[in-house]
């Protein structure tokens, strides 16, 4: 009865762990489950009283525009300034998103037509192929290797491939492999998609999600880079409020036009408290923004360093909520994983999941307060001791 596009989405790892899951939670096996890639932190309280606020208002419960509220964009490009020095029209290049993965999905069907060529790394975040195939586009992968500091190799896409491409999407802090990108990076990237005219979409879901002092980077700090995409921001993941579901997309305004069109066409603006908890987030203390990098840092110190006590070595990284590590015993990503599940009741997610170029690897995801990684650390360190 489904469309057939649907059997290509590729989610089939994601399932199996899933059922997996469902499977020893019935048994009784008390799981540790790192393998979502959501906050489990709470927004500050002056976040979520803005935000109640709002939902006790009975005049909040209209339609919004597709647009959104000119609080809220004027917050995101005043929030560009002070981050990254990028000038930004609210009214022209700021659009609200239902989290960014909304535009994500959505960003292909305003731009690709059926047999566009897109550009997705690989590995990488799911959503960028699902979009894509449902949008009726052809994929060429862009592999992201340990050894090029998963970063894609722009010099090594044919030239045939480049000129066929209509899109490109990179991902930094990168999700699954916690990879971050220098500014002279994307400067490579703004030269190779004037060269070829390619629409770059970037997500930096995570750009303030960084450690050790790092502060990641805009691809629109690049001089020209309005002139050839947009980014992608994610205000849950910043702030903690990921069912609230707000993002936001910036960038060239004929892009940004294309997917508000599309969006006017098939849904209705960001619930309204939303927005103004978003606006009320983006522009007070960002304090509750440093508290998550803290926790977050002490987190992937505690797994990295436990992990290294069992001979599990693995980067520690500067951005992001994940940690990307190499399989440490002599399985496939995907059968170490099943194995660390039933085993020990740790889950993570097999790097296959993530693409072809994500085998050997497996993600875990530092969304568990100190005290149960302390405990998944432990329970990795028995398991790998029983490997031999």
């Amino acid at each position: 009865m489904k469309a057939r596009r649907l059997s290509s989405l590729g989610a089939s790892v994601f399932t199996e762990m899933d059922d997996l899951r469902k499977e020893l939670e019935k048994a009784g096996k008390q799981l540790i489950n790192l393998s979502i890639g959501s906050p489990d932190r709470s927004p500050s309280a002056e976040i979520r009283k803005v935000l109640a606020e709002g939902v006790l208002d009975g005049g909040s419960y209209g339609y919004t525009l597709t647009r959104g509220t000119e609080s809220f964009r004027s917050g995101c490009a005043r929030w560009y300034k002070e981050r990254f020095g990028v000038n930004l029209d609210p009214e022209k290049e700021v659009l609200p998103l239902m989290g960014s993965q909304d535009g994500l999905a959505h960003i292909f069907l305003a731009l690709c037509d059926p047999g566009d060529v897109a550009l997705i790394p690989d590995p990488g975040y799911p959503i960028y192929t699902a979009g894509l195939v449902l949008a009726g586009g052809e994929k060429v992968a862009l592999p992201l290797r340990e050894e090029n500091g998963f970063l894609p190799d722009l010099s090594a896409i044919a030239d045939e491939v480049a000129q066929q491409a209509k899109i490109m999407f990179l991902n930094y802090p990168n999700n699954p492999t916690a990879a971050v990108a220098p500014l002279s990076f994307f400067e490579e990237v703004v030269d190779f998609a004037r060269k070829n005219r390619i629409v770059v979409c970037h997500d930096a879901a995570y750009s303030e999600l960084a450690f050790d002092g790092y502060r990641p980077v805009s691809f629109l700090q690049v001089p020209g880079a309005k002139e050839v995409g947009i980014e992608f921001h994610s205000v849950s993941k910043t702030y903690n409020l990921a069912g609230v579901r707000l993002g936001f997309a910036v960038g060239n305004r004929e892009i940004i036009g294309a997917l508000a069109e599309l969006k006017s066409n098939i849904d209705y603006g960001v619930f309204e408290p939303a927005l103004q908890a978003g606006a009320y987030a983006l522009s007070a203390s960002q304090e509750n923004v440093e508290q998550n990098r803290r926790a977050y840092q002490e987190r992937r110190d505690i797994w990295v360093k436990g992990c290294a006590q069992a001979g599990w070595s693995m980067p520690s990284p500067r951005g992001s909520m994940f940690i990307w590590a190499p399989v440490p015993t002599a399985q496939d990503s995907r059968s170490f994983a099943f194995a660390l599940a039933r085993e020990a009741g740790v889950i993570v997610v097999p790097g296959v999941a993530f693409g072809e170029y994500g085998e050997g690897y497996v993600r875990i995801g530092m969304v568990q307060d100190q005290e149960v990684l302390q405990e998944a650390v432990r329970r990795v360190q028995e398991f790998l001791a029983a490997q031999g």
